[in-house]
C-alpha cells in the first residue's frame, strides 16, 4: 500500500495507527569476532540492534546466529522482520516462508508473510496467511487487525468490521499502540484513509465508546471523506446523535 506504515509488535498487539519505524543507524558498536559468540548471544545482540534501530548489524547478527542454529524458526522470523523494516520485503517473504516450513505451527510466521502480501497489495494471499495465522492462534489482535486490513483492502467492509472488532476485544489499544520490538508485524490501510476512518467510528460507536468514535470522524473530515453526512443516517450512530460534541465535528443536515 501507498505511504505504508509499518508496526512491529509483541504477540496481542499490532495494528492501529502503527508506525513503521525508519531512522539512521545507530551509533557503530564495537567490532566483535561473531565466531565465538553462541546462537543464543547472536540472537539477543541482533535484538539490541534492532532495538536500536541499527537493522545492518542486526541483519548481521540474526544471520550469524542461523548459521549456527539451521533449524530456528524464531531465528528466521526475526530476521524477516528486520528486513521487512529496512525496506527488503523480498528477502523478508523468504525467511518468513522459510520459519514456516522450520515450524509449520509458527503462527507469527504465517501473520507476518500476511504482513509482507498487504505491503505489497497481494489481498488474496494476505487473507489466506492470516486466516492459518489465526488459525493457530485465534487470540492474537495483531492477526485480526490485519485480516481486517485485508479485507478493508478487498471492499469486503462486513468481514473487515468483523476482524477490527475481534481485535479490539482482545485488545482495546491495538490501534493506536506501537513498537519496535516483537515478533508479530501489523500494517494498518495505507489508502483511502477516510474511508478507513470513517468505519472505525462506526466499530468504536456500536462499542459505545463514543470519544474514539468522535477522534475517527475528525479524522475521516480530515481526509477528506465525502460520505460524513451518514453519520445522521446510518443506524451505528444513533446513540451519539444525541451527544453534543457530534454537531462540532459534523454538522447536522439543514431542516427543509
Amino acid at each position: 500500500m501507498k505511504n505504508l506504515i509499518l508496526a512491529v509488535v509483541i504477540g496481542a498487539m499490532v495494528v492501529g495507527a502503527a508506525e513503521y519505524a525508519f531512522a539512521e543507524p545507530g551509533p557503530e558498536r564495537a567490532t566483535v569476532s561473531l565466531k565465538v559468540m553462541s546462537a543464543a548471544e547472536l540472537e539477543k545482540a541482533g535484538d539490541e540492534s534492532r532495538s536500536a534501530k541499527d537493522y545492518a548489524e542486526a541483519i548481521r547478527y540474526f544471520r550469524a546466529a542461523i548459521s549456527k542454529d539451521r533449524n530456528n524458526a524464531l531465528l528466521y522470523n526475526k530476521l524477516g522482520i528486520v528486513e521487512l523494516q529496512s525496506g527488503d520485503a523480498n528477502q523478508a517473504r523468504a525467511d518468513f516462508q522459510t520459519s514456516t516450513r522450520r515450524d509449520p505451527k509458527y503462527a507469527e510466521a504465517f501473520n507476518n508473510l500476511g504482513a509482507v502480501d498487504l505491503e505489497q497489495k497481494r489481498y488474496g494471499s494476505a487473507a489466506r496467511n492470516l486466516k492459518k495465522a489465526i488459525a493457530l492462534q485465534e487470540t492474537s489482535a495483531t492477526f485480526h487487525a490485519n485480516l481486517g486490513t485485508a479485507w478493508f483492502a478487498q471492499n469486503k467492509l462486513d468481514r473487515a468490521i468483523t476482524e477490527y472488532t475481534r481485535a479490539l476485544e482482545l485488545d482495546p489499544d491495538i490501534l493506536t499502540k506501537s513498537s519496535r520490538t516483537g515478533t508479530s508485524a501489523q500494517i494498518p490501510p495505507g489508502e483511502d484513509r477516510g474511508r478507513y476512518n470513517y468505519l472505525m467510528a462506526k466499530i468504536y460507536a456500536r462499542r459505545g465508546d463514543v470519544d474514539h468514535c468522535l477522534q475517527c470522524l475528525r479524522r475521516a473530515k480530515e481526509d477528506g471523506y465525502h460520505g460524513l453526512a451518514n453519520v445522521y443516517k446510518d443506524e451505528e450512530f444513533t446513540n451519539l446523535r444525541q451527544d453534543t460534541r457530534l454537531a462540532e465535528v459534523i454538522a447536522p443536515p439543514t431542516a427543509k
